[in-house]
């Protein structure tokens, strides 16, 4: 049973990591801007070292990995925007857009650290707190760019 709850909490960082990974694909395919296509191109780099660290633990607790995205939810909505963003071109509305995904997926991370530490080894905990960190750093850049716009 122990083993069932651990898989459900990584496949919910699976899922926010997809969800990430198709909405900077989508972005990266809707802009010009090579400083902005090769920003969502880390991102994504990110998201997959993260998605192949979890599945690996997936994997090894016997179960099967999360393959989808939140297509209903609120994160496929915020990736919804970034296209429409995109499509006007407006690059401090883009970043707004992607900062509020980024915003979702720290949030997602903080609740599984928050809500889940039970069901969850030193090791385990020590990779979540990990890859948090480093969509952090990714949501600090986002977020540094638009207010550099603010700004300017």
């Amino acid at each position: 049973m122990k083993n069932e709850k651990v898989i459900e909490v990584l496949n919910s960082l699976i899922t926010i990591n997809n969800d990430r990974i198709e909405g900077y694909d989508t972005a990266s395919k809707e802009t010009k801007e090579s400083e902005l296509i090769n920003l969502f191109a880390q991102n994504i780099l990110t998201s997959n070292k993260c998605k192949h660290e979890l599945v690996m633990e997936v994997n090894k607790l016997g179960g099967q990995k999360a393959d989808g995205t939140l297509v209903a939810g609120k994160f496929f909505r915020v990736w919804m925007d970034v296209k429409a963003a995109l499509t006007g071109d407006d690059r401090k509305t883009i970043l707004n857009s992607c900062e509020t995904g980024e915003d979702h997926a720290v949030e997602t991370y903080n609740k599984v650290l928050e809500n889940d530490l039970e069901y969850l080894n030193i090791e385990q905990r020590i990779m979540i707190t990990g890859q948090r960190s480093l969509l952090k750093a990714d949501h600090n850049h986002i977020k540094s760019l638009r207010d550099a716009l603010v700004k300017a």
